[in-house]
């Protein structure tokens, strides 16, 4: 019982965000719309941030499971990392799109954003780290510490968000495909074994 009250608290804040905004939901709406008392999601929620981060991790439950089945593949690291790329574009794009009005609230608020990905980030390194280990031992990748160049590329990745949400570099040439393909070859040309 306990685990369907706080996820029928996160699907009803979810639904409420999406609608009126972060901002223009209170605790008092989430708890109405979800037939309880203020004080049960209190129980639950200490805040409105604590609930937000919830709804945030329970909408990239999808991304890691994307993520983490590319991990398993049994391809070449090479084909991982370009797969690993375009996935999680794609699936950032649907998730931020999928959230009417928390989408707007995604690119107003630069600090809503960070602690989004910070939710998923840590996970999102390791994924990284198991391919380019793979490619390291596979002598594809020349890589002299796995670790960093993981952190470095899931923050060129998360650097993307925004522009390819937004398709906002097609003024340029390139579009959502492009942008797929280019990163990949981007992060790819520096750690292939020449």
């Amino acid at each position: 019982m306990v685990k369907k009250t706080r996820d029928r608290f996160i699907e009803v804040a979810r639904s409420l965000f999406a609608r009126k905004g972060v901002e223009n939901t209170t605790m008092n709406d989430i708890a109405a719309a979800s037939d309880k008392g203020r004080r049960t999601i209190y129980t639950y929620f200490k805040s409105k941030r604590e609930i937000f981060n919830a709804v945030i991790e329970t909408e990239t439950d999808d991304l890691l499971r994307n993520l983490r089945i590319i991990v398993a593949k049994p391809i070449s690291p090479e084909k991982k990392l370009c797969e690993y790329v375009g996935t999680r574009l794609d699936t950032m794009r649907e998730i931020v799109s999928r959230n009417g009005s928390l989408r707007a609230g995604f690119f107003r608020d630069v600090r809503k954003v960070d602690r989004a990905r910070n939710l998923i980030s840590k996970k999102e390194i390791v994924f990284l780290m198991r391919i380019l280990t793979e490619g390291v031992e596979s002598g594809d990748f020349d890589i002299p510490d796995v670790k960093e160049w993981a952190i470095l590329i899931t923050n060129s990745i998360n650097g993307m968000d925004v522009p390819y949400i937004r398709d906002s570099l097609t003024e340029y040439g390139v579009d959502k495909e492009k942008i797929k393909i280019m990163l990949a070859d981007l992060i790819l040309n520096g750690i292939k074994v020449r």
